[in-house]
């Protein structure tokens, strides 16, 4: 079964950065938080200080940068530093870091799942379907496992099998709210708004909830035409600027739509007599 979403509504993300596919293929993996050299990176722990912005996640990048030149083997340095280029977009080189460690870690779920995640973020669906399934162990079987396997199989055009994954990993950790924004987010994939948005704000709710997972609120509301709700729930986020962008953008796309959706007006032309059946 084909996406429903469209590309205008993929414009989004790859525009101005709206965090839907990365919360799509984040398996929250116990990972330690990306951290800076000021602290705590707020975008993966879900704690809320001043709005993020790209200055910040290219801090993180020279912190595991730096990490990662002076410790290449070890595998949190690796997993840290691919997120961060993921973070800011350089998914081929994350891809390339977390290939040398899965080599190297060959059976170790953890950088398994990582190199599952950076693969479909690259676009590179089957690949990463592999990868994220070496890692499972079907007679223990993983929440956060599942829940990637489950993103993946979204980008794939497989939502019901991808819902169906995402319920088991609910089953295991319920109300998790990393599943619940990749549930979510399956529902935007088929156009399904108004169930995206009840299963993201039970997602919002939960504790441990992340940036990611509100920044997808305020898109799927922004979506459904409430601007001024989505700049509120975004400008908690990011920057003020960054969020009136955001919102500026997703008006104007939207406007585009309904325009297309309209009937072309032409010059109106006599119409032609008509004809009697038989």
């Amino acid at each position: 079964m084909p996406l429903a979403v469209s590309r205008s509504e993929r414009s989004v993300v790859r525009r101005f950065g709206w965090p839907l596919a990365s919360a799509m293929l984040v398996a929250q993996l116990a990972l330690a938080g990306c951290t800076t050299g000021s602290g705590v990176d707020r975008g993966t722990t879900g704690s809320v200080g001043k709005p993020l912005t790209a200055a910040d996640f290219q801090q993180a990048v020279s912190y595991w940068s730096a990490r990662y030149a002076k410790d290449p083997a070890n595998k949190q340095n690796a997993i840290n530093y691919a997120a961060a280029l993921r973070r800011v977009g350089n998914t081929d080189q994350a891809v390339a870091v977390l290939q040398k460690a899965a080599i190297r870690y060959s059976t170790d779920r953890e950088v398994l799942a990582a190199y599952g995640k950076a693969l479909a973020s690259n676009g590179q669906f089957e690949q990463a379907l592999d990868a994220v399934r070496r890692a499972q162990t079907p007679d223990q079987p993983d929440w956060r496992l599942l829940s990637a396997e489950g993103a993946i199989l979204d980008q794939l055009g497989h939502p019901n099998d991808a819902r169906a994954l995402y319920q088991k990993a609910l089953a295991i950790k319920p109300n998790d709210p990393t599943v619940l924004s990749n549930l979510g987010i399956s529902y935007v994939l088929t156009s399904q708004l108004p169930d995206a948005e009840k299963v993201l704000r039970v997602a919002v709710a939960q504790p441990g909830a992340d940036s990611r997972i509100r920044q997808n609120l305020a898109l799927v509301v922004g979506l459904q035409g409430r601007f001024a709700e989505a700049q509120q729930i975004a400008r908690t986020e990011i920057s003020p600027q960054q969020a009136d962008e955001n919102v500026a953008y997703l008006q104007a796309m939207l406007a585009r739509q309904k325009q297309i959706a309209q009937p072309t007006r032409t010059t109106a032309q006599p119409m032609p007599p008509v004809q009697s059946a038989g």
